[in-house]
Formats: structure tokens, sequence, C-alpha cells
């Protein structure tokens, strides 16, 4: 399988694991351990983009505390080894991109609206140092929807601690661009004030991704005011690290929805640059 089929190749299992999978992260630079807080599939957004398959029904409902941790010191054991390279699923990936970069919660919904989402980074955290990878990142990706709540503002802390990040979604500037794209009951305004929270405290990766909708692209008024969101996090104190513009790579969950082109997406980068001054990354699809 070759680097960008591995890019485009997502599976959520790894043989008999439930909860960690090793994927290529295009994004990441490297190999990525997933942790899958949601094998239920249930999400509080439901993007018109997203690639999770949820006509069909999970096999396992409830994440395992003790299953995760297992899985996880057994891939990180083949990543020390050097034999995660051997299993046919890696071993056309490149010689530069050999390396584990991150252990990241994602998976098939919102990893913080997983109960104990405190509880479960600091096993991860601790597994992850116990292995010898302190220099891995530990990555939530997220909607940041939840991290005003207590055990998710814990988990945050935890996290940061552990050379940890946030990769923190928003991919509109209005509040109906918005509900077009994500189709979530969580206001607009609750994620911004999220993120900002976030941002005020430990720099924030944010990660938009843009697409044609019924064939048309994000309007320029619509990217302008995404801008404007971004540079009112900044205003309020927040630090935001990078911003990652990026399209669709696989299968989505509507059919009108299809990727934008580089060119597109290297447009949308330079007016983000222009406008909020912020480094900025393009990952085509």
């Amino acid at each position: 399988m070759s680097a960008l089929e591995q890019h485009r190749h997502h599976p959520r299992t790894f043989h008999e694991n439930r909860f960690v999978y090793p994927v290529l992260s295009r994004r990441s630079h490297g190999l990525s351990l997933g942790i899958n807080l949601n094998p239920d599939k249930i999400c509080n957004f439901d993007c018109i983009y997203c690639q999770v398959d949820r006509t069909s029904q999970a096999e396992t409902r409830f994440v395992e505390l003790d299953a995760v941790t297992a899985e996880l010191e057994s891939l990180l054991g083949l990543v020390s080894d050097g034999s995660i390279w051997d299993d046919p699923s890696f071993a056309d990936v490149p010689g530069e991109l050999r390396r584990l970069n991150d252990i990241a919660f994602s998976g098939d919904g919102e990893p913080t609206t997983y109960r104990n989402f405190d509880e479960i980074v600091e096993r991860v955290a601790e597994v992850k140092d116990g292995c010898g990878a302190e220099s891995s990142r530990l990555v939530l990706i997220s909607n940041a929807s939840m991290f005003h709540r207590p055990a998710v503002a814990a988990g945050l802390e935890t996290l940061c601690r552990h050379n940890g990040e946030i990769w923190a979604k928003l991919e509109a500037g209005t509040e109906a661009y918005y509900q077009l794209i994500e189709r979530t009951v969580v206001p607009f305004a609750r994620v911004l004030e999220n993120i900002a929270l976030a941002a005020r405290k430990w720099p924030v990766v944010i990660q938009s991704l843009f697409m044609r909708v019924d064939g048309e692209a994000v309007s320029e008024s619509e990217i302008d005011a995404y801008c404007e969101r971004l540079n009112e996090i900044v205003s309020s104190g927040g630090t935001l690290k990078l911003v990652q513009v990026y399209t669709v790579a696989r299968p989505p969950a509507e059919s009108f929805v299809t990727r934008l082109g580089d060119v597109e997406l290297e447009a949308i980068a330079e007016r983000v640059r222009d406008l909020c001054g912020l480094e900025t990354a393009v990952f085509g699809g």
C-alpha cells in the first residue's frame, strides 16, 4: 500500500484490538496511535463530511480502560522493536515516515464525551511514559464542545503536562455555516468560547476542513468571517500555534460533499495568513 493510500486508509481496528489502532497520519507526518473512546459511534456532532459509517451497528459499545492500556502497551512494544513495519499494512511505509509521532484521542465520535475522560488521559500518559515514549506527543482531536466540563478540563491539564497538544475543530465563521456543516445542537458560541478558554492556557492547533457542498466551495465572505473568529480568539489572550487547512480525503457521510483542490486550499491558507498573521499548513486531499 502506497503512502498516499495509507493516508486515505484509516481503519479503527488492528488485528484483535478494539480501542487502539495505528494509522499513517498526513497531518502528523508519521505513525499515530489512535485511541477510540467512542466505539459505539455516538457523537454530539453529525458532520456532513464525517467518514465514520454510522449506518452499521458497532460491535463494541463500551470503553474498557484496562483493555485500552493493554492494547496501547502492546502497540508501543511493536513500534519500539520495529516489528510494526513488518505488518503488511505498514510494510510499504517510506523510511522518513517510520516514526511514532503521537498518541491521539480520536475515533468514531467526540472523545471528550467519554465520562471519565480525565482518568483515561492519566492512564494513557502513564503508559506512554512507562514505555519510553515520553518524547511522543499526546494529541486530543476534538470539536471543543466539552472543554468547559470539569472532567474534561482536568484531562486537558494532564494532557498538556505530558507533551500534549490540543487540536480543536473550527470550520466556520458564522452560525449558519456552522450548522450546515456540523449539524449539532451545540451552539457555535460555546465552541468559540471553549477554544478561547483552552488557548488562553495552552497553545492550540486549529483544524479546519473545507469542502464543496452541492458543488459550491466555501464563500469568500465565510472565510473572512472565519478569520474574524480566529482573530477574536487571539485578541482574548489565546495562543493559536497552527492552523491546519485541509479537505476531504476519504468517502464522506453525504454524497453532496466533495473535496477542494490544492490551489483552493492554498488560497484559503493565504487569506488566513494575510488577515490573521498565523502559521498555516495545507494538507491536500
